[in-house]
This record gives structure tokens, C-alpha cells and sequence, in this order.
């Protein structure tokens, strides 16, 4: 794969979607605003916006929608963050019961100026959410908490489905990308969460088309595998603004295909990848085709 940058701006034809429209559409976006809730589909300006909430799902974003971080990628608003609403995980499982999801993703912004970065929220929702709805299944999309692993043990105690925490670039990128993270450090989160508990589903996420060369993201894979990661996905970045980090270029959906078909052969329990795809997308599928394999072996 080329790393040349390709001057055109203008989305490839395979990035057209549909707009977001429709009756279930509308009965969620209601649903969150009414709820004081948000979503990282509306804030970072998911491009499957319109497609999972007609479908009935949606990413729920706790602990406010100000990042304290300034990623490169990002379009989540950074700055200083509201107080904690102690009431959110509440809402949040009247909302899971309403849509009556089966599976629930809930991320959230960095909270680095709470001690435990948010971590006993993120508890707290799935406990709230498992009293409302038993069967609904969990995804934690988590940031690195800093490395701190009193808030991982936090989280895994309230017994999350799936956690789930994006590498999102290659470790010569990473300082660039994610200037107040740490490749490694992202990496060791992800072995701690598999040595508390094996047969938890953990999964992570890689952006394409920042300047990787296809051997950075193999190496990638491979440091995912190495802390035995179940689930990867693998998307095409898309700059948020003119202040955003660059981009390099546009991958094509037989690259993607290609990616996918390495990811697979490196023991991935469940690779996804394509120019649309991002890590919460299909995640009730994803966890399926780990979890029967990981039952299996």
C-alpha cells in the first residue's frame, strides 16, 4: 500500500451515504435531547450516523461532551469539563430500556481532571442498565484512564460485556495523533484487562490514511495480538477541519478487505474494516463472533 498523499479533499464515491432521516431516526434524536443525554455519533460526526439509528443504536457518550484532551484526529470539543452528573447512568439505562437494545455501547470523553477518570460512572451505568435491561449486553469504549489501574478494576467489576479501548494509530504516529497518550501504555491497558479475566472480549480500533505504511500496521496487529485483543476494527480517517491533523490519503475498500484478511490471519477472533467503518459500528455482531469462539476454545 502507498503512503503518497493524494491532493484531492473530495470524498472517494464509495463514502456516499444516505442522510440521516427517517422515523427511528428522529425518535432517538428525541430521545437523547430529552433525556440530556449525547452521543459520540453526534459529536465526533460519525459518518453511520443515520444507519444505526434507524437501526435502534446508538453510542452513548457519559461524563459530559468537553474533552480534556486535544487529540489530532478528533472533533469533540476539548476544554473544561461540567461537574460530574451523578444522575447520568440513570437516564441512560431509561434510555437503554426505551429503545430495548440488546447490545449497549457507552463511551465517554477523557476525563483527566477527575482522580479516577470517570471510571466509577462507567460502572455505575452498566450496573443502573443491567437492573433495567438483564440481557442487554455492554460495550465500554474506555480511554486509558492514564494508566491507572484502580479505575480498570473499577470498571471490570461492574462486568462489562466487552471493553474496548482504540489504539487508533501506529506508535510513530501515536505522540502526534494522541499527544497525552501512550502506545504502550494503551497496549498494557488492554494485557491488564485479559489477566483480570480472560474471557473477557476485548477489542480496539485503528484509523488509516494519516501516513502508516502497511508494515506500521501490520506491527500494530501484532502488539494487539500479543495481549491476545479479540476484535479489531479498521477505518478510514476523516479530518474533522483545517486544524485537524492532515490527511495522507484515501484507502480503497479492496485495502480494506486486504487489511482485513491480515488481521485474520493473525488470530483475530473478529476483524472489521472498511472506509466507513468505526469501532462501535455493528458491535453487537462483533461481540457474537468472539465471544462463540472464545466459548469454543
Amino acid at each position: 500500500m502507498s503512503t503518497i498523499q493524494r491532493k484531492s479533499t473530495k470524498l472517494p464515491p464509495w463514502f456516499k451515504v444516505k442522510m440521516p432521516n427517517g422515523s427511528k431516526f428522529k425518535e432517538l434524536q428525541n430521545l437523547v435531547k430529552n433525556s440530556s443525554l449525547h452521543t459520540v455519533c453526534e459529536e465526533a460526526h460519525c459518518p453511520n450516523i443515520g444507519s444505526c439509528w434507524n437501526q435502534g443504536t446508538a453510542t452513548f457518550m457519559i461524563l459530559g461532551e468537553i474533552c480534556t484532551r486535544a487529540c489530532a484526529y478528533c472533533a469533540v470539543t476539548s476544554g473544561k469539563p461540567n461537574s460530574v452528573d451523578t444522575l447520568e447512568p440513570f437516564r441512560l439505562a431509561n434510555a437503554v430500556k426505551q429503545l430495548n437494545l440488546k447490545y449497549a455501547v457507552i463511551t465517554s470523553v477523557n476525563r483527566d481532571d477527575l482522580a479516577d477518570g470517570g471510571s466509577s460512572i462507567f460502572a455505575e451505568c452498566v450496573i443502573q442498565v443491567k437492573k433495567k435491561m438483564p440481557n442487554c449486553k455492554i460495550e465500554l469504549l474506555i480511554p486509558d484512564f492514564c494508566g491507572n489501574l484502580t479505575a480498570i478494576d473499577t470498571v471490570l467489576s461492574a462486568n462489562p460485556d466487552t471493553i474496548n479501548h482504540n489504539i487508533e494509530t501506529v506508535e510513530r504516529l501515536f505522540h502526534r495523533v494522541r499527544p497525552k497518550g501512550d502506545f504502550f501504555q494503551s497496549i498494557k491497558l488492554l494485557e491488564y484487562i485479559k489477566t483480570k479475566n480472560k474471557n473477557k472480549v476485548t477489542k480496539s480500533g485503528l484509523m488509516v490514511g494519516l501516513g502508516e505504511s502497511q508494515l506500521e500496521i501490520i506491527e500494530t496487529m501484532k502488539a494487539l495480538r500479543s495481549v491476545d485483543c479479540d476484535i479489531l476494527t479498521i477505518g478510514q480517517y476523516l479530518r474533522p477541519s483545517n486544524k485537524h491533523i492532515k490527511l495522507s490519503k484515501w484507502y480503497t475498500p479492496e485495502e480494506f478487505h486486504e487489511l482485513e484478511d491480515i488481521a485474520l490471519s493473525l488470530g483475530f477472533k473478529h476483524a472489521f474494516s472498511g472506509p466507513l467503518v468505526r469501532s462501535s459500528y455493528h458491535a453487537g455482531e462483533q461481540y457474537d463472533a468472539a465471544i462463540s469462539q472464545i466459548k469454543g476454545s
